[in-house]
């Protein structure tokens, strides 16, 4: 199942629902009762375990007549997380990546954060921070986690997420390096776009074997696989939750392939109206423009 946020036309209110296919959704808002629209409910009790019926009900609905259905054209996706608890990203988790930043492969997951307010969907506008900020593109597989996970081992790992989404981790390069530590370089804002939606884990057999790219302005700049991953994602919710417990709708940024900006030859820069387009296998395309 293909898990959405939206709004309707010119109504304020976040609604939840699913993908019927690539032109239609499902309104499954009333399934939710009466959520705080700032978290990611989805149905999660107080024990913090996912209420399947939730989602038991969303897939039956996607089971009923089309005329339930709502054209994509009609809505405004926003992030299939609207608000996460936490954002954590993973750094220099692909081998050649970490040989054309010209660094050593970590020991250990390499982690840093954003804020949750960084994240935004589908088609938002990302502003360009102020002055020479080098900004980057980065695509990455998102992990979200549908369970609470805290000092668990990687065995039980994948019981604990939900599903799969398109992420951009943008970077502004000069802030990043200026500063020796990320958070101002990561954190700008609009520097999370997530989406279209997230696809549930048993839509993605293999997470570990999805193709990944980035297209900025139509021409593939990132091509790779997520074969290439140091770290799994057992690993690393298993490595994350030692020492801070994972809550549902949480998102972990995996990390990205070769190909970003600053590393080629001369440089690239983002520059306002650059699009760029994440693709990964299975998770659709999420693009966002510079602005």
């Amino acid at each position: 199942m293909k898990i959405v946020h939206f709004r309707l036309a010119d109504d304020p209110t976040i609604r939840f629902g699913a993908m019927a296919d690539a032109r239609h959704l499902i309104d499954g808002t009333d399934l939710l009762g009466d959520p705080d629209p700032r978290r990611f409910d989805l149905g999660v009790n107080d024990r913090f375990n996912l209420d399947r019926t939730v989602l038991d009900r969303l897939r039956d609905r996607l089971a009923e007549p089309a005329s339930r259905s709502l054209r994509t054209d009609s809505v405004t996706l926003l992030a299939p997380v609207p608000m996460p608890g936490k954002v954590i990203c993973i750094g220099l988790n692909y081998a050649d990546h970490a040989a054309e930043s010209g660094m050593e492969p970590p020991a250990s997951p390499l982690a840093f954060s954003k804020f949750s307010s960084n994240v935004v969907g589908p088609g938002a506008l990302v502003p360009m921070p102020p002055g020479d900020s080098e900004t980057d593109y980065e695509a990455e597989l998102a992990v979200v986690i549908g369970r609470r996970a805290w000092r668990i081992d990687e065995a039980d790992a994948m019981s604990h997420v939900l599903g799969y989404a398109c992420a951009n981790d943008l970077s502004a390069r000069a802030f990043q390096f200026a500063d020796g530590q990320w958070q101002r370089g990561k954190s700008c804002e609009g520097f999370c776009p997530v989406g279209p939606f997230i696809a549930t884990r048993e839509e993605i057999p293999d997470p570990h074997d999805l193709g990944i790219r980035l297209r900025l302005n139509g021409e593939t700049v990132q091509d790779s696989s997520t074969r290439q991953l140091i770290f799994g994602i057992p690993e690393l919710i298993a490595h994350l939750s030692a020492f801070v417990a994972l809550e549902p709708g949480d998102l972990i940024l995996t990390g990205t392939p070769p190909g970003v900006g600053f590393a080629k030859d001369p440089p690239v820069h983002l520059a306002p109206g650059d699009r760029m387009e994440v693709e990964i296998d299975g998770l659709g395309v999420l693009e966002n423009t510079m602005s």
